[in-house]
């Protein structure tokens, strides 16, 4: 999603190239009828139509990261605090990019500061590792008021146990996130819960075409292995016992995405208890989390069960966030 000074020059090189051969053809065209020549123009349109992302990226560069978005990442985000001073500033980068070109709307709730950027976060942690992504399956983020159900209903007479969720067919380039649990996601940054995480890392996976547990860009040697390990994994039956929550044993879609936030949200545990998943995880993500958020100074907020719910619900804790529900990809 950056644009470095090397990107920058290639794409303005193949801006020039493109409009002269344009330029050219209508100048050769126009020596057999000059009414040829008027479309000449049209390769200065060239030229502006393949510059126009690169241009707009650089003046979102340009502007200064908001002190309130700054405030938010300090606060909320562990992973951000974790990192150097350079690091910090390509994260910020990042996020300016990703807010200003990626529609984030409240269906009858606030978009405030917060939610944009605990979203924005959310989609640049599982990336971080990768010199350059692009989410270009996403057209728009949608944020409800709370859980939903499979029909997207949030009334209080639906079943709300979804908490996230990115669309297919019709939903294409859709996603949905219920707006308390975001925020709860941030909260507690050890509890291997991040819904944020984990509808972005459904897009990392869908990346090659198809939401089927096998990220985009794995490396080759790291295919083979996290195959047989997940078909693996998917064949136990000791429900309720493993260190990986149940929901991971859906299907392989669920068991990277869920296995994801894990990796982000509590490596070191992870990393003690199955160093072998660890271990393709960190070649997946090209990221080393546990080394990274083991040294830094992570928020020492803890949330008992019976305390006020950080999303702001009124509720307690244990009757709210802290609950078990269902993260999923729509499938119609």
């Amino acid at each position: 999603m950056l644009v470095t000074e090397a990107s920058n020059q290639a794409n303005r090189k193949l801006a020039i190239i493109a409009s002269i051969l344009v330029a050219l053809v209508f100048i050769a065209l126009g020596f057999l009828a000059p009414w040829w020549w008027l479309g000449i123009p049209l390769a200065f349109w060239v030229f502006r139509v393949l510059r126009r992302k690169v241009n707009r990226r650089l003046i979102s560069l340009a502007k200064p990261f908001p002190d309130p978005w700054e405030e938010v990442l300090q606060i909320n985000v562990a992973f951000f605090r974790a990192l150097n001073a350079s690091q910090r500033e390509r994260f910020r980068n990042l996020v300016k990019v990703f807010l200003d070109e990626t529609p984030i709307t409240g269906i009858r709730t606030e978009v405030d500061d917060t939610t944009r950027v605990l979203v924005a976060a959310s989609a640049v942690i599982p990336v971080f590792g990768f010199d350059d992504w692009e989410y270009s399956g996403l057209g728009e983020v949608l944020i409800y008021p709370s859980a939903f159900s499979d029909n997207y209903e949030t009334g209080q007479s639906a079943d709300r146990n979804v908490l996230g969720m990115i669309g297919v067919n019709h939903l294409s380039g859709v996603m949905i996130l219920s707006k308390p649990d975001l925020i709860a996601g941030f909260a507690n940054p050890e509890d291997k819960r991040n819904v944020g995480i984990h509808e972005f890392s459904h897009l990392v996976d869908k990346a090659d075409g198809s939401v089927d547990g096998l990220a985009a860009g794995i490396p080759r040697h790291t295919v083979e292995p996290w195959i047989r390990w997940v078909a693996e994994e998917l064949k136990s039956t000791s429900r309720g016992k493993h260190h990986i929550d149940d929901y991971a044993y859906t299907n392989e879609a669920e068991y990277f995405a869920v296995v994801s936030e894990y990796f982000f949200e509590a490596p070191e545990v992870l990393a003690k208890k199955n160093p072998a998943l660890y271990e393709m995880l960190e070649s997946i993500y090209r990221q080393d989390t546990g080394s990274l958020l083991v040294s830094s100074n992570k928020r020492t907020r803890r949330f008992g069960r019976n305390a006020p719910c950080p999303c702001g619900s009124g509720k307690k804790f244990k009757r709210c966030c802290r609950r078990r529900s269902k993260r999923g990809v729509a499938v119609g």
